[in-house]
């Protein structure tokens, strides 16, 4: 392609030889001018979509770079949550085992005091045994001295009733004595 100017155009004008049955000299010459000022208009268009090219090229650099860092930004956020994630799981596993170990060793402390429960109640309950084993043959024991005591005490009232029967006997007696004597 043939780099073209609208100057260049317009010096053309004295360029053309005149031929007899050419062309209208002031023809030619008003269309070289006005392909020249179109010219110099689509010159004018090129260099301001140029400008505009170059403004766009830069800006769709510009959003290239931010759609590239915010895609990375994106892949950071996914690469935290699942790290986040990964965490959070691991310290529920922790704390799930934790929780775990804990309550084996409540039930186990909970199994060894009601097994210490219940043998300190068997021992009660051996001792509750032997003292009430004690406590009835005291009981009988003392039932048995009661009842001799009664058994005595009772002697005692019958032999004093029968003495007293008998020295009443014997006191009538001398009293009859002791009153024919005087």
């Amino acid at each position: 392609m043939i780099d073209l100017t609208p100057l260049d155009v317009r010096k053309k004008k004295g360029d053309f030889r005149r031929v007899m049955r050419g062309y209208d000299a002031e023809s030619v010459d008003n269309f070289l001018e006005v392909v020249a000022s179109r010219m110099e208009e689509l010159v004018r268009q090129n260099s301001a979509l140029a400008g505009k090219v170059d403004a766009m090229s830069g800006s769709m650099a510009e959003y290239r770079d931010r759609e590239r860092a915010m895609n990375e930004a994106l892949v950071s956020a996914q690469q935290l949550r699942e790290d986040m994630r990964d965490q959070a799981r691991r310290e529920a596993d922790l704390l799930l085992r934790e929780a775990r170990s804990q309550g084996e060793r409540i039930v186990s402390d909970a199994k060894r005091q009601v097994s210490l429960a219940l043998e300190a109640l068997r021992r009660i309950q051996g001792q509750r045994v032997r003292f009430l084993r004690i406590f009835r043959a005291m009981v009988e024991r003392q039932l048995g001295e009661i009842e001799q005591e009664e058994g005595l005490t009772a002697t005692l009232t019958r032999l004093e009733a029968e003495g007293q029967g008998e020295r009443g006997g014997a006191e009538a007696a001398e009293g009859d004595g002791g009153d024919g004597e005087s």
